[in-house]
């Protein structure tokens, strides 16, 4: 019988968060199946650092999240540097999780990224075609470069909900924005619970799209 090999560059590497500085080098000398270890294990699984505290307190909110979301609990979890305690962002690397950070949720839904696409595209069409505009330059600006952007992340398996402007005509997108304030409204008053700048949502159709797109951002 021949026994499981561990890769020789995670043989001391146990630790539940380790330091972006730990996981920089490990995806810089691992190699693409480190990454999409890291991936997998460390940034998806697991009780996020930012709810070490309180445990049950990430499952509450997942419940709640998945109601608002019609969505199942076990279909949400955070990255970022609630999940592991510092930032992986190169310009932020090792910057620590904080009351200044986000909280970087996502989803594995195939059904909320099509209730997203069906958003985006009505959106699309309307900006495109005039049905609705812009506040000011720099808002069309943001819109144009979102437009851009969600069409490439559709067509990698995710989106990001907050590229939708929050009007009532795009249902989902405005019940994931409202949704996210809620949230951190419901952390500030909530005991034990993490204090932080704003909360975002990410969709993606299948684990493996996010296994994919994570490892790239690790690269």
């Amino acid at each position: 019988m021949i026994p499981f090999k561990v890769p020789s560059i995670f043989q001391d590497f146990s630790e539940q968060y380790p330091s972006a500085h730990q996981i920089h080098t490990i995806v810089k000398n691992g190699g693409n199946s480190a990454r999409s270890s890291i991936a997998r294990l460390w940034l998806s699984e697991g009780i996020p650092y930012a709810f070490k505290e309180s445990p049950i307190l990430y499952d509450e909110i997942r419940s709640w999240l998945a109601i608002r979301l019609d969505i199942d609990p076990k279909e949400i979890s955070m990255t970022g540097s609630g999940r592991i305690g510092q930032s992986l962002a190169p310009v932020k690397l090792g910057t620590n999780f904080s009351e200044k950070s986000d909280l970087d949720l996502f989803v594995i839904s195939e059904s909320l990224l099509d209730r997203l696409r069906n958003d985006f595209n009505t959106w699309s069409f309307d900006f495109e075609s005039g049905r609705i505009q812009a506040k000011n330059e720099r808002e069309e600006k943001f819109w144009k470069d979102n437009l851009s952007r969600g069409h490439t992340y559709f067509s990698r398996g995710f989106f990001d909900a907050k590229l939708i402007p929050n009007y009532k005509d795009y249902t989902c997108a405005s019940n994931i924005a409202n949704t996210m304030w809620m949230l951190k409204a419901k952390l500030d008053v909530t005991p034990n619970a993490p204090k932080i700048s704003e909360a975002s949502i990410r969709c993606y159709k299948t684990w493996a799209d996010f296994v994919r797109q994570v490892s790239i951002n690790l690269a």
